[in-house]
């Protein structure tokens, strides 16, 4: 297991922002997919965006398209969410997490094999 530190979130107002980040504690993980996602009290967990161990291919999921941004540095083995114009549908568990099977950036969580502990992200209206 890799283990993967969060940080970030917290409550915000609508409209306003916030950035998560993910520390992978000990093995480079350049060559792994690193993703976020969210689950909402009584919801599936659901996708929110996915990246190359590049960094140059990412994928959104239709409802944060355009508000949110995934980027990694793998100088500092960290990767980060950056979430913009928020909105009270954002309240969520967020969670980063990684794959040593794909290098794909997959919707499915089933793809991701280590997960970081999650961060709260609450959104007043």
């Amino acid at each position: 297991q890799v283990p993967l530190v969060q940080s970030g979130g917290g409550l915000v107002q609508a409209g306003g922002s916030l950035r998560l980040s993910c520390a992978v504690i000990g093995r480079a993980f350049s060559t792994y997919a690193m993703a976020w996602f969210r689950q909402a009290p009584g919801e599936e967990r659901e996708f929110v965006a996915a990246i190359t161990w590049s960094g140059r291919t990412t994928n959104y999921a239709d409802s944060v398209e355009g508000r949110f941004t995934i980027s990694k540095d793998n100088a500092k083995n960290t990767v980060y969410l950056q979430m913009n114009s928020l909105k009270p549908d954002d309240t969520a568990v967020y969670y980063c997490t990684g794959s040593t099977s794909t290098n794909s950036p997959s919707t499915n969580p089933h793809d991701y094999n280590y997960w970081g502990q999650g961060t709260q992200v609450t959104v007043s209206s």
